[in-house]
């Protein structure tokens, strides 16, 4: 097994109980980018957002609270401490398991044979590439001078004044922390909105809230160089320069961790992008060759890689040859501030899959019960896309607080197939955000 991320850790503990003798080769800290430098750590200073925004609303509940600043080298502190625990839990667990881990590269010199660094080989009827992917940096001058989402939880003090580029998941998530926790934020986006392969009305929704809590916008920003005076400077393809940044982060996207694969020995096909092709059940081009996770451009969702890896085991070692993973309904948050939820087709998508008669969408907007004390009044948007006749639910969206706890359970029902007449006969749970999910007219 190439790869110790989520996905490689999930299908070779699953593997190994079924009887598989396991060797995952990971030349860097086990759980890859979610556990390392993405979803967990990620989380952590999300819930460090939050907390700031609670202080900020104390006043609004009668609490008489005073701030004295953040800490940022406490939380990173303590944060690292979190992650390096995680390490060593996962270690512990492929060792209770039998599983071998070798601290290395590894690299195909044939479809069934791969060679670490150390130039040890090693024979396999069943190979997974679960390697994951990195942050793309652009070939413009200066580039090398900003930071990416990994060099974001390397700062030791949290900066001054921050310029972001991007417009996805990443950018926003890593704005709303940074603009909580004090920095003043720059955000740059190609076009005029964010989010903008989810649900247009999230991306629109979410823009509003970032530039009412102090997040300076830019639009039509396309990066031209960075060079360094005495702060940072950005200079955009239209002329437009930006100065007085301690610190850029580039968070464009991400590219997969192919390229020292030696691929092209076992005949792996990949994209133009480095992508590898792989079929429903993850097969890879070269029969005994599987991938998951990042590395397929697949859904890049740490739960999706683990659910694949699990699935691929459970074909391979126990007989079950039409497990696989359903890539339709996928459940997904965004942990901006406030954050996102969605699972399921976007209205634009319904529509071109299923036609425009077919598709009925309904909306609530409404400003929160938490927030009817504050002066602050964000407002939640959510949204249901049906189809057919019968009104099968098919997309859910959410903008708002709790729309990351919320989503999990409507992700069930749709995953059932749930009827928006199912969704009706519920009973509402008052007050509560969630209860407008079922109350839809």
């Amino acid at each position: 097994m190439l790869g110790g991320g989520s996905g490689g850790l999930a299908t070779a503990q699953r593997a190994t109980e079924y009887g598989a003798r396991v060797v995952v080769i990971e030349p860097a800290r086990l759980g890859g980018t979610c556990v390392n430098v993405g979803c967990v750590p990620k989380k952590v200073m999300w819930n460090a957002a939050q907390l700031s925004h609670g202080l900020d609303d104390a006043a609004d509940y009668g609490f008489q609270v005073s701030r004295h600043g953040h800490d940022w080298s406490v939380l990173k502190q303590r944060r690292d401490a979190y992650v390096k625990r995680l390490n060593n839990i996962y270690e512990s667990n492929l060792d209770k398991k039998s599983i071998e881990l070798i601290r290395s590269r590894g690299k195909f010199v044939a479809s069934n044979e791969i060679e670490t660094e150390d130039g040890e080989k090693l024979h396999a009827a069943h190979i997974l590439i679960t390697t994951g992917g990195f942050p793309v940096v652009p070939e413009i001058p200066g580039a090398d001078l900003g930071i990416t989402s990994d060099g974001f939880f390397e700062l030791e003090e949290i900066p001054k004044r921050v310029g972001i580029i991007g417009s996805g998941y990443i950018a926003v998530e890593l704005a709303g922390v940074l603009n909580a926790l004090g920095s003043d934020v720059v955000q740059f986006i190609r076009y005029d909105s964010v989010l903008r392969s989810f649900e247009e009305e999230l991306g629109h929704n979410l823009l509003e809230h970032m530039r009412a809590t102090g997040i300076e916008v830019i639009n039509q920003a396309i990066p031209q160089s960075i060079q360094r005076k005495k702060d940072l400077i950005l200079t955009m393809e239209d002329g437009r320069e930006f100065d007085s940044f301690d610190s850029l982060l580039w968070a464009i996207g991400r590219m997969p961790n192919t390229h020292f694969l030696a691929l092209n020995k076992a005949d792996v096909q990949v994209d133009d992008r480095g992508y590898i092709a792989v079929d429903g059940y993850q097969n890879t081009s070269t029969s005994g060759v599987y991938a998951v996770g990042d590395v397929t451009g697949q859904a890049q969702l740490t739960p999706v890689a683990i659910a694949a890896g699990r699935r691929l085991a459970d074909r391979l070692f126990n007989a079950q040859s039409e497990r696989r993973l359903n890539y339709d309904i996928v459940p997904t948050v965004i942990f901006s501030h406030p954050p996102v939820g969605t699972v399921g087709k976007t209205e634009v998508e319904a529509r071109q899959l299923f036609g425009n008669e077919a598709v009925r969408v309904y909306t609530s907007e409404f400003t929160p019960m938490y927030n009817a004390l504050t002066n602050y009044k964000p407002k939640t948007l959510m949204k249901l896309v049906a189809v057919g006749e019968e009104e099968r639910v098919v997309g859910c969206h959410i903008i708002g607080a709790g729309a990351d706890e919320m989503l999990q359970g409507f992700a069930v029902a749709i995953s059932m197939g749930a009827l928006k007449s199912d969704f009706d006969n519920t009973l509402a749970i008052h007050p509560t955000s969630s209860e407008e999910l079922v109350t839809m007219r």
